[in-house]
């Protein structure tokens, strides 16, 4: 009788270990994208991204300073 208590604990115990572990990647994306390109807004990483999409998806204007984000 104690094997099917332990086996319910077991479950019980793995189930909310799972749901812990378990987040919103929508807040994890906002946290990592910290840089925005201000002339179609989307939402980088970092300066070099920045750079980059300018390069391809911008070439005729010039990335904003480092200073400015």
């Amino acid at each position: 009788m104690t094997r099917g208590k332990q086996k319910i604990e077991a479950q019980r115990r793995n189930e909310e270990k799972n749901q812990k572990s378990k987040g919103s990647q929508f807040e994890a994306r906002a946290v990592a994208l910290k840089v925005s390109c201000p002339v179609c807004k989307a939402q980088l990483a970092n300066q070099n991204q920045l750079v980059d999409h300018y390069a391809s998806k911008h070439p005729r204007e010039n990335p904003p300073a480092s200073s400015s984000q």
